[in-house]
């Protein structure tokens, strides 16, 4: 396994897909995940510390788990099957471990809120890691101001 640190969210243009963006954390490999919109506000409220008057889905899972005194060690990427990742939720309760399958999206909301190591298996990372070259390394860094200037509304999908 290898682990992961979360760079953001963003939306991909012209086709306003969000994406979320891991990098390894002792490596030079991204992994983007194209997301739901939802997903990414979840996401993006978490990393920027919006609280909302009530529980989003993401806050309440973390609510539940902490009043059944679960925790969770970590979130893992797990596989790629036809361009669609999975991901597992790793958790003990009383000494006993169990993993729960998950959309990726869901568990990195989840890790945001909990500070949960996030991990991709090296598989992951084989098939869709993409490494940034350094003239690429301005683009990284237009996403990352991106970020500092995004706010969760971006992410309201349309009517």
């Amino acid at each position: 396994m290898i682990e992961l640190s979360l760079v953001g969210v963003r939306v991909e243009l012209p086709s306003n897909q969000p994406i979320v963006l891991l990098k390894e954390t002792t490596g030079e490999r991204y992994l983007p995940i194209w997301i739901g919109a939802v997903e990414a506000t979840a996401i993006a409220f978490a990393l920027q510390g919006i609280h909302t008057p009530r529980p989003m889905t993401h806050d309440l899972l973390r609510d539940i788990l902490r009043g059944n005194e679960i925790d969770v060690d970590s979130i893992v990427i797990s596989e790629l099957q036809d361009s669609t990742f999975f991901a597992t939720i790793k958790m003990t309760t009383e000494g006993r471990a169990s993993e729960i399958s998950s959309r990726p999206s869901d568990a990195i909301a989840l890790a945001v809120r909990i500070d949960a190591p996030i991990y991709a298996a090296e598989e992951v990372l084989e098939q869709a890691g993409i490494e940034i070259k350094d003239e690429e390394e301005t683009e990284v860094e237009k996403f990352r101001e991106f970020l500092d200037q995004v706010t969760p509304e971006d992410f309201a999908a349309e009517s």
